[in-house]
């Protein structure tokens, strides 16, 4: 009985070391383990980085792994349209800010979670989907859904859907109000002020 234990921990260990090899060869994939790995290092140091810190931290890993200009592009709507170049300049940047901090914000600290990225990944027109999990300790793991499209020769995230729902989909809804009101001034203000409550 010994025997067959130690054969089906091995056997698992193989397999896991398999699934990971193989995501690691879809450049996808790869990326999404690269931005969970240095996440979860950001966890492990996360009360004594403080919530400015972890932001510190993060800002460089986001802006490399997100494609911010697509993404604000389309959470702003119509209307970005008939902004200027200037206003489009200042909402990508407070867009990465907000980003920055809402993972700094849910992101704080480390008990025991871990990524695990499926190795099959799905080709759909011009993006990919990469399948992920956030497995905590002692919760039911939340499915994590990557959307990503090439910029500039590398693979970057457009949008994630946690459990099913579309973030990129929300903060469009969340815009629009702002964006309806007052236009790219009105917005950029609504945006830093969620990313000062997020870093409080």
């Amino acid at each position: 009985m010994a025997t067959m234990k130690k054969l089906t921990i091995l056997a698992a260990a193989l397999t896991l070391s398999t699934s990971a090899a193989l995501a690691a060869n879809d450049p996808g994939a790869a990326r999404i383990e690269a931005f969970d790995a240095q996440l979860t290092g950001v966890m492990k140091e996360g009360p004594t980085l403080g919530a400015k810190g972890r932001y510190r931290r993060l800002d460089p890993v986001v802006q490399d792994a997100f494609d911010l200009s697509l993404m604000t592009r389309f959470a702003v709507g119509p209307a970005w349209a008939s902004m200027s170049d200037a206003d489009h300049q200042a909402l990508v940047r407070a867009f990465g800010r907000l980003t920055v901090a809402n993972f700094a914000h849910n992101f704080d600290r480390y008990d025991g979670e871990r990524f695990e990225v499926s190795p099959t990944v799905q080709t759909r027109g011009p993006d990919k989907i990469v399948q992920s999990r956030l497995i905590p300790k002692d919760h039911a793991p939340v499915n994590l859904v990557y959307r990503m499209r090439q910029s500039g020769g590398t693979w970057k995230i457009v949008d994630i859907y946690y459990d099913g729902v579309s973030q990129l989909t929300t903060r469009r809804a969340d815009f629009a109000g702002p964006v309806a009101a007052g236009g790219a001034k009105a917005l950029l203000s609504h945006l830093d002020e969620a990313s000062a409550k997020l870093l409080q």
